[in-house]
């Protein structure tokens, strides 16, 4: 079994599950990264293509490669490390779902066999200042998610900001691959979630025979270290 040296901006791996409900059949593999400690042969020593950018750029896509390779390695033995598609999206191996994230120097990768969790949406934020979450409000909650935020105090409207936007990217990163359809913020809204990381999104729109609007789903989320992260998964 192949094993690579770890990137210099990199901590070692850690299988350590961060949400409130371990997914059985999955295997998850976060790190953290420091773009001003990448060095000049990091992606030829881990044998990754390298990517293009700034240093935080080609750090954080370097960590979540890293990533997710272990996590396949442990899913099946496999030595793979996902392609970025046409759409920008990681090309996962047949037969595999998957899902990165990457923010605020951490990465993580989530992977299971097709057979068991047919779609993985991960996504990881930084809590938003409650001034951010005022301005972005009006772009990433629907006319009925601001009504109910209109209720909420500035520390918790920055909570619900953060976690909505969270959860609606994880939610586009487990159909798009099922869908092939691209959607957006106000096509769908967070119906409740609980401080106990419980999440219920609806679709608001058509993106195939299967998934039409009015479809829902659960989600989980959990907070560490300033950030969120979340997580949706299609069995």
């Amino acid at each position: 079994m192949l094993t690579y040296p770890l990137p210099a901006c990199c901590t070692p791996l850690s299988d350590h599950w961060p949400l409130p409900q371990p997914l059985a059949n999955t295997r998850f593999i976060s790190t953290e990264f420091n773009p001003a400690q990448l060095a000049p042969d990091d992606f030829q020593r881990s044998q990754i293509a390298p990517a293009h950018g700034v240093a935080k750029r080609q750090a954080e896509f370097l960590a979540g490669r890293v990533c997710a390779r272990e996590a396949l390695r442990r899913l099946n033995g496999g030595d793979v490390v996902p392609a970025v598609g046409a759409d920008r999206a990681p090309q996962w191996p047949a037969g595999i779902s998957g899902s990165i994230t990457h923010g605020k120097n951490w990465a993580a990768a989530i992977v299971a066999n097709s057979g068991d969790w047919r779609g993985l949406g991960l996504d990881v934020e930084n809590l938003l200042s409650t001034d951010r979450a005022k301005r972005l409000q009006g772009e990433i909650l629907t006319p009925v998610e601001l009504r109910r935020a209109s209720l909420l105090d500035l520390e918790q409207l920055a909570l619900l900001v953060t976690l909505t936007f969270s959860l609606k990217e994880s939610l586009f990163k487990a159909l798009y691959p099922l869908t092939l359809k691209r959607f957006y913020f106000e096509h769908a809204e967070v119906l409740e979630w609980s401080t106990d990381g419980t999440a219920r999104l609806r679709l608001l729109t058509d993106l195939s025979a299967e998934w039409k609007s009015g479809s829902e789903l659960e989600g989980q989320f959990g907070q560490f270290d300033g950030r969120l992260l979340s997580l949706i998964a299609v069995a």
